[in-house]
């Protein structure tokens, strides 16, 4: 019998889906779905291939702080004020803690191996077991010392070569998770072959993941026409590569004998067998964490530079305490954290302003949640939408106003603990590095602000609007001064004392 051609198939695929919406729609008829915008039969409303969340927010304004609706055979839902995200997304994380089947960058592109996009189970729990073994707090507060190293690098790189901010922040970040992951040395360029690498391998994972990039999600069959995901398979074969290749080259030196710095993946060759991780998931546990840590830092902090130079007086206030809290002969370090409210407060708040996952990423319910008499059914997806759950004006008053101010206590010296921000995830699929990130962000918000007066460039006006499309965002380029706030010879000498 002659292959069906792909004409044939996609009626194939039009009548299955049809049939399947037909029967699940009649199934959950009964169940008071939240509301939300209606389009095609087949593959509903229209969502914009550009920063697609900024549409989830006019419709939460239109339709509430929950909405649903239908792709393909997938019900979609989308969390967008602050006390749903609460309430279905953390105390309700056990009936969430699931991902939807993704085709596309997580069974095709990540070969079923990444951590991020891993179903809920004890593959999952396996992993995240080795993660937490590294990233939780008591341990993660080791890594200070390399993060203080770096972050004076990456200030005496501003100092020399302020046009290259955002380069600079790219080989901060990627310095550190280097160290943290292969035990590189402190200091790596950006232009590293390595980081070039891995942040092409990011970039690709996040346009893979934009809501609607691949239909093969919303419909399944589409995995079956020839040649259609050829180019994701293509890629996972490269990405796979150069993760196996950086885990080898520290068992090799192990092998050898070298001397091999303590890191994530000296304890995976070292635990292989204990944590029973074959080659290729252990190669991908590391790659996935120096992939997913240096991005999203790197971007994080080309916000707060972004913030910095688009709001002077937030800018001034968090140097003025640091000219009190550390004064004029010593750079900030981690010690002075707890007094240092404004530096946390302004980071908190950049993350509020512009998160990095603007999006979020989706959640598959497992059970049926009930949320203000309306019902999320088993089996849908549910995106904790970021930039929404950011800009609910009751938490959040005058939500466009970037107030650092928000986050502190009302006698001004702690960081409010009844406010929380949901830039690294909800409930059990938390980002597991949020507390080295969170440090990263501190010390090099701390040290530039101390270091720095950020300035707008009059001739380059900044566009804060202005973001790649993919599920970690980051800033397109844009320029900005940096004016130092001391004697530069001086500056030099305290940012060089490692």
């Amino acid at each position: 019998m002659a292959p069906l051609q792909p004409p044939t198939l996609l009626f194939l695929l039009a009548v299955t889906t049809w049939i399947f919406l037909q029967f699940r729609k009649a199934r959950l008829s009964g169940k008071l779905l939240p509301p939300g915008p209606t389009g095609h039969w087949l593959t509903g409303p229209a969502i914009p291939r550009e920063l697609p969340w900024l549409k989830f927010e006019e419709w939460i304004q239109e339709y509430g702080p929950v909405i649903s609706f239908w792709r393909g055979r997938q019900l979609t839902v989308i969390v967008g004020r602050y006390d749903a995200a609460v309430e279905i997304m953390e105390k309700e994380g056990a009936s969430n803690a699931d991902r939807p089947s993704n085709i596309a960058a997580g069974e095709t592109l990540s070969g079923g191996m990444r951590t991020l996009l891993i179903p809920n189970g004890e593959r999952l729990r396996k992993l995240r077991k080795v993660l937490h073994s590294q990233l939780r707090p008591i341990v993660a507060a080791q890594y200070q010392p390399i993060q203080q190293v770096n972050a004076q690098y990456h200030m005496l790189d501003l100092l020399r070569d302020p046009a290259n901010h955002m380069t600079h922040s790219q080989g901060y970040a990627a310095s550190v998770i280097l160290s943290l992951t292969y035990g590189a040395a402190a200091h790596t360029a950006s232009t590293a072959p390595i980081i070039q690498e891995v942040n092409g391998a990011q970039a690709r994972l996040g346009a893979a993941l934009v809501p609607g990039a691949y239909m093969v999600d919303a419909f399944p069959l589409l995995r079956y026409v020839p040649g259609y995901l050829s180019e994701l398979r293509r890629q996972h074969q490269m990405e796979l590569g150069l993760f196996k290749s950086q885990l080898e080259s520290v068992r090799q030196r192990l092998v050898a004998n070298q001397d091999v710095k303590p890191c994530f993946a000296k304890m995976l060759v070292e635990h292989q067998e204990e944590y029973q991780l074959t080659d290729n998931e252990a190669a991908y546990l590391a790659g996935s964490m120096f992939g997913a840590g240096a991005g999203t830092s790197a971007s994080a902090i080309s916000i707060m530079v972004m913030a910095a130079a688009t709001f002077p007086e937030a800018q001034q206030k968090v140097q003025d305490q640091l000219d009190i809290v550390v004064g004029t002969g010593k750079l900030p370090t981690f010690q002075e954290e707890p007094d240092l409210v404004q530096v946390t407060a302004f980071y908190l708040e950049t993350f509020r302003w512009r998160p990095v996952s603007a999006g979020g990423f989706a959640h598959r319910a497992t059970r049926d949640i009930v949320y203000n008499g309306h019902v999320i059914p088993a089996g849908a997806a549910i995106y904790g939408n970021h930039w929404s759950i950011a800009r609910d004006p009751v938490i959040f008053p005058d939500p466009e106003r970037f107030d650092p101010q928000r986050w502190i206590t009302a006698d001004g010296n702690k960081i409010r603990e009844d406010l929380k921000v949901f830039q690294f995830g909800f409930g059990r699929r938390v980002c597991p590095g949020l507390h080295v990130a969170s440090k990263s962000l501190f010390i090099n918000t701390a040290l530039m602000l101390w270091s720095f007066r950020i300035l707008p460039d009059e001739k380059k006006p900044i566009d804060t609007m202005a973001f790649t499309n993919t599920a970690n965002t980051h800033p397109l380029p844009f320029s900005v001064r940096f004016e130092p706030r001391r004697d530069v010879k001086e500056l030099e000498r305290l940012l060089g004392e490692m």
